[in-house]
């Protein structure tokens, strides 16, 4: 017997919907609290551009259920589709609290501004749940643009929190989760951990805030890679009993402190902090902090070494995969001789990949023939290391940029953006979308990549581990799921011969 889930698309236009009509695409609904009304499970919703207000119908707080999907436009953050007002959520951790949106489990909102200009208003509020917040625009709240707590566990991927009265996010409890590759400027706080949170917050740019990140009582966060510049009063604010994860000798901390006003480092505690592989202003690091520099880390950048040099004889095979998943496919390209190691010799399948070291990868794999010409990158100076694969990885239609001209090159890349990228840049047949039958979770894949990534399921190149159907296209990808999605490429492309594994090709569903 077959187990189909199916799934509900509706459609609302505040402009010329009317809440009256049946929600599809030719007959639009008004409101999202209509759509909202009649969401089940796996229902995806599609925003028109307009603003979602009182005025429109809007009844806040907007509650987006379990599994439901809200979408706008994610290319651009969500500008031009607004979600504007506030109404009141009694929190089990908080009491009354004025918010705009209330995510519950599993749910996603995708590529819309959301605002709520009440004084100590919140624009989304997430309670004990874990949904993904993903290319989005939170700003001009009057308190803060995202509050988590509970046992609260989200991604939040790829947003922008711009200039909310209190602080951008804040999370609390025992709030855990990823916050990864977003943008917080101009607020007072840019990123605010209390209680007993323990987030992942990485590759993320806080500049011009007041404090970029305040940790308060027990917080333990993890702090990778983020770049925190230009902040007017100082970059890591840290007091209470709170100990931030700022890298070890096995995992540095990558973290950039530039041209903050009076601190880089403030650590108010009278339990010493331990830094390594940061870059810091030893003159602006105040309190008991030890600072231990990237030259005393083992590990180094992946794809340090220009795009043309050949990894050294001695790390032609990579001897620590201990029967890792992605082993077959990892040691394939090294034989290839088509990605490098660490410094230490290791390859790290299940750290994720940077937006410059996948850009490597596919110039040196595929040496795609120009197709277009490549834009100059406003944050990619001619000196950086990977500049001339960024430049052959995208006039080759590997790898765009923003619309703000910059490249992102620390970024990590997702799961979707790998699948697209290798479709796109192979100019690969596409092919009807029936066949993303086989993910479990095909509603979370958006409007504009559907065909791609139908093409890739198609040519088997998706790789997905743990669980073949489960597609988790926002999701970070590892070093291991690129090299192996890369190495089925080349078998799409008739370069090498197919690798057998359990996590590759079309699997049913029953």
């Amino acid at each position: 017997m077959v187990n189909s889930i199916l799934v509900v698309t509706l459609y609302v236009n505040p402009m010329t919907g009317n809440d009256t009509n049946t929600g599809s695409r030719l007959s639009p609904f008004k409101s999202l609290t209509r759509a909202l009304k009649v969401t089940k499970i796996s229902t995806i919703i599609h925003l028109e551009s307009g603003t979602y207000n009182a005025a429109s119908g809007e009844v806040f707080p907007l509650i987006i259920p379990e599994k439901a999907t809200v979408v706008g436009n994610e290319t651009n953050k969500g500008i031009g589709i607004v979600i504007s007002g506030s109404g009141e959520y009694q929190s089990p951790s908080f009491g009354m609290q004025n918010i705009t949106l209330l995510l519950l489990e599993n749910a996603s909102l995708l590529g819309v501004t959301v605002t709520n200009t009440l004084a100590k208003g919140t624009a989304i509020w997430i309670e004990s749940a874990a949904p993904t917040l993903a290319n989005n625009t939170l700003r001009d709240c009057g308190r803060e643009g995202v509050f988590t707590t509970g046992t609260a566990k989200p991604t939040i991927l790829d947003n922008i929190f711009v200039q909310n009265t209190t602080s951008g996010l804040v999370m609390a409890g025992h709030s855990q989760g990823e916050v990864l590759g977003n943008v917080f400027q101009r607020n007072p706080l840019g990123i605010v951990i209390s209680d007993f949170a323990a987030p992942k917050i990485a590759n993320n740019k806080l500049s011009e805030n007041r404090t970029a990140i305040a940790l308060s009582r027990n917080a333990q966060p993890v702090l990778r890679q983020n770049l925190i510049a230009k902040n007017t009063q100082g970059g890591l604010l840290v007091n209470g009993n709170a100990v931030p994860d700022l890298g070890n000798t096995e995992d540095s901390g990558d973290n950039i402190f530039r041209d903050n006003s009076e601190f880089d480092l403030y650590n108010g505690t009278t339990q010493k902090l331990i830094s390594v592989g940061n870059q810091l202003n030893p003159s602006l690091v105040k309190g008991l902090v030890e600072l231990i520099p990237a030259s005393l880390v083992a590990v180094s950048t992946s794809f340090s070494k220009a795009p043309t040099e050949s990894p050294s004889p001695q790390f032609l095979e990579f001897p620590n995969l201990d029967g890792h998943w992605a082993e077959p496919f990892i040691q394939a390209l090294v034989r290839m001789d088509l990605i490098h190691a660490f410094a230490d010799g290791s390859y790290q399948p299940d750290k994720p990949m940077t937006r410059a070291q996948y850009a490597v990868l596919v110039a040196i794999a595929f040496n795609p023939f120009p197709k277009i010409s490549a834009p100059d990158f406003t944050d990619v100076p001619k000196d950086f290391w990977a500049y001339s694969a960024i430049q052959i990885a995208a006039s080759g239609g590997f790898v765009g940029g923003f619309s703000d001209r910059t490249f992102r090159p620390d970024q990590n890349v997702q799961r979707l953006q790998v699948i697209v990228s290798l479709v796109n840049g192979l100019g690969l047949p596409a092919v009807d979308n029936d066949i993303l039958e086989v993910y479990s979770d095909r509603h979370t894949i958006p409007d504009y990549a559907q065909k791609a990534v139908a093409t890739a399921t198609q040519q088997k190149i998706i790789v997905n581990y743990p669980d073949p159907q489960l597609l988790a296209p926002l999701r970070r990808a590892t070093r291991a799921e690129v090299a192996a999605m890369v190495y089925q490429a080349l078998v799409a492309i008739g370069r090498t011969s197919a690798i057998k594994s359990v996590y590759v090709g079309l699997h049913s569903r029953s």
